[in-house]
């Protein structure tokens, strides 16, 4: 085949697609270990920017039959707290039906979904070689979208990323809040295990995704218990306890659902391994392309699903690696390196967000950079960029 895309979530139906807009005769398979519709760990959010690359990839209606959310709540852990219309809406869509709906959408397209467990990934010894995938795939090109707990990633001989690069959340359903005003999405954030925060993201139907999330280097300074070490465990013991309960405390007026509490973990990009060369790729959350500060992955990984795919079809399959790497370094990198030092410095002293809340609730500009930072590809302006600098500088001499 012409390309094999390990997972068939967003990132990797996302690359499939823009192979296949590209190059319609495209043999392209999607393997995946589940069945779709299935439910996925995840704060549903369906940022715009998500919206605009699922539209250049020729699907318009990801989002259909879901009601836009255009107001935010951000309350620091100080106390401050902003709430105001976004410029651009969002959309909560359980991953059980948006990915169900890019997999059908890719599978329109011509793609080719498999039902398999990916154990191994050997690249050919030669160019042009094939890529050969459990001992009996051969493909030009690789694409692993498989996930935080990557098969694609470890056969490249990348480790996982540490713990202070590595979230951990829990994530259920409950009520929505109730309508006495306009829905909104809230992230209260909280000084235990800082930077930590919870979430309630209104799905339309009555209603809500909830959360909460924090790094595992401080769930494990803690208690001594991340939740389980294979990237994908559901928590367990004392660390379970500390999710479940800081959640339940932060979120009192909306108690999760039986049976929908589930664990996950994100690989923060500000531990993002470089992209090989050769005809192996990663993207999405398998290529740790996770917002550091607001644990947003579905815009990066259908960007960079995309971009990997149109490398996957445009290069040379030796040197399909090394364009997809440029390409999202074009795309993302300026981004990824605010991100970056934004997180490195809320992390360390928190009265930074106090300051920033803040000040967002006075200025309406500067609360929509920040949901341009924490959810698309959002830069720090220059002046702010120069006094941070300074600040890192000096936290750096003490």
């Amino acid at each position: 085949m012409d390309l094999l895309v390990v997972g068939a979530g967003p990132a990797g139906c996302a690359a499939a697609l823009r192979a296949l807009q590209l190059r319609p005769h495209t043999r392209v398979v999607l393997l995946d270990a589940a069945d779709f519709p299935r439910d996925k760990a995840c704060g549903d959010g369906i940022a715009p920017h998500g919206l605009d690359v699922l539209r250049a990839l020729g699907v318009p209606d990801a989002a259909a039959g879901f009601t836009p959310v255009d107001r935010m709540r951000l309350r620091a852990p100080g106390g401050a707290q902003v709430a105001t219309p976004c410029p651009r809406a969002n959309y909560v869509v359980p991953r059980k039906i948006f990915d169900a709906r890019l997999v059908a959408a890719a599978r329109a397209r011509g793609a080719v979904l498999r039902r398999e467990r990916v154990r191994s990934v050997v690249a050919g010894g030669a160019a042009g070689d094939p890529v050969l995938v459990n001992g009996h795939l051969r493909a030009r090109v690789v694409i692993g979208a498989d996930g935080a707990n990557s098969a694609t990633r470890r056969a490249l001989g990348i480790g996982p990323n540490p713990p202070e690069a590595l979230a951990i959340a829990v994530r259920g359903y409950a009520d929505a809040p109730s309508a006495d005003r306009p829905p909104e999405q809230l992230i209260e954030m909280t000084d235990q295990g800082w930077p930590a925060y919870a979430w309630s993201f209104p799905i339309g139907d009555g209603r809500a995704n909830i959360g909460y999330g924090m790094l595992r280097s401080k769930l494990d300074e803690m208690h001594g218990d991340g939740g389980g070490g294979d990237g994908g465990g559901d928590g367990g013991g004392s660390g379970r306890a500390v999710l479940y309960g800081t959640l339940a405390r932060m979120l009192a007026d909306q108690p999760a659902y039986p049976g929908t509490l589930r664990a996950h973990h994100l690989p923060l990009s500000t531990w993002r391994p470089r992209q090989p060369d050769g005809p192996v790729l990663l993207a999405g959350d398998a290529a740790s392309l996770i917002n550091p500060l607001t644990g947003e992955g579905i815009y990066y990984a259908l960007l960079s699903g995309s971009l990997a795919g149109q490398a996957a079809v445009t290069a040379a399959p030796g040197a399909a690696g090394a364009a997809y790497r440029h390409a999202l370094d074009r795309e993302l990198g300026r981004h990824l390196r605010h991100t970056t030092l934004l997180a490195e410095l809320a992390g360390r002293h928190r009265t930074l967000m106090d300051a920033a809340v803040a000040a967002a609730s006075h200025r309406t500009e500067l609360f929509d950079t920040l949901l341009e930072i924490g959810l698309g590809r959002g830069t720090i302006p220059t002046a702010s960029l120069a006094r941070l600098a300074v600040r890192k500088l000096v936290a750096g001499w003490r």
